[in-house]
């Protein structure tokens, strides 16, 4: 008992030691971060070479076809509107067929949409020959 007694403060001791240096210690590997640079992809036809469909989510009468007055008045030849299959989109959106996110990226910035992606949801022959889709959110 008496070797017990002796040996438990030192060894409490040591056992702190250990565990403040751990504690305090850099870590052993440094985390990578990996920051992308944003790629720019610059449109390869002209707006009149575009075929365009607008889509209303946004439940409001007439907005499809106003912005479809606008798309052609800056030179967008437009396929057609219609109402998307929700009308709850809380934002607009731009969708591009592959090989046209140059463009998607025109048609935004012409818009002043800030969501920009690829075909989701929609198919191809729902373009009705055209390469974009504007889906119209309440924003």
């Amino acid at each position: 008992m008496l070797a017990f007694a002796l040996l438990a403060k030192p060894i409490a001791r040591a056992v702190q030691h250990h565990a403040e240096a751990a504690a305090l210690a850099p870590p052993k590997t440094t985390p990578v971060v990996v920051h992308k640079k944003p790629v720019i992809v610059l449109p390869k036809h002209s707006r009149s070479q575009l075929g365009v469909v607008v889509l209303n989510g946004n439940g409001r009468t007439g907005a499809a076809g106003n912005a479809a007055a606008s798309l052609d008045s800056l030179g967008y030849h437009v396929r057609g509107t219609a109402n998307a299959k929700r009308q709850n989109y809380a934002t607009s959106v731009v969708m591009y067929k592959r090989g046209y996110a140059g463009e998607g990226a025109r048609l935004a910035r012409d818009l002043h949409v800030k969501v920009v992606g690829p075909l989701d949801g929609l198919s191809v022959s729902a373009l009705h020959g055209g390469q974009l889709v504007v889906i119209l959110g309440a924003k």
